[in-house]
């Protein structure tokens, strides 16, 4: 995509993943509801931003997409990690988060040396697409993970091995 850019995430970066975590149409896949929780979410979210551990995608220099590798503490599950990905919704399905995805796969392996990296997500949620055409395999399903509007949803659990 002309002017995309893949930067190392800034603390400054936090308003434009607020916002995008307050919209409805991106906040239903997400376990956050409430201001309040978004705002303690966000902070930790780009809390990583210190260990150079998240990326931002950009279009002509604002902010568009950021993904994250939650580093795991402990030296004995230090070899893998959760991460998180959004994208702002008005740039979505424009390759931004394939982008984002591969750079932060690419990240994980080669700078931070993990084995693996992996995801939740809700059913219905359409990153799997995304997931899944990146080599993601689903490792785990929970059902009625989350409640919402009356009806529950599954949480998926998706994997990939990055290999040696």
């Amino acid at each position: 995509m002309e002017g995309l850019d893949i930067r190392y995430t800034y603390v400054t970066d936090l308003p434009y993943l607020k916002s995008w975590l307050l919209n409805k149409d991106v906040q239903r896949w997400f376990p956050v509801s409430e201001e309040k929780e978004i705002e303690d979410a966000v902070q930790c979210w780009i809390g990583f931003s210190r260990y150079s551990c998240s990326l931002t995608a950009t279009l002509e220099a604002k902010p568009c997409g950021v993904a994250t590798l939650f580093l795991m503490p402990y030296r004995k599950v230090a070899h893998h990690c959760l991460f998180k990905i959004v994208v702002d919704p008005h740039y979505q399905r424009k390759g931004i988060g394939a982008s984002l995805l591969k750079n932060l796969k690419h990240l994980a392996k080669q700078y931070f040396h993990l084995d693996l990296i992996y995801t939740e997500v809700f059913e219905g949620n359409p990153c799997i697409t995304l997931l899944e055409s990146q080599g993601f395999q689903l490792f785990a399903r929970q059902e009625g993970f989350v409640k919402e509007e009356g009806r529950t949803l599954a949480r998926l659990c998706y994997e990939v091995h990055l290999g040696k």
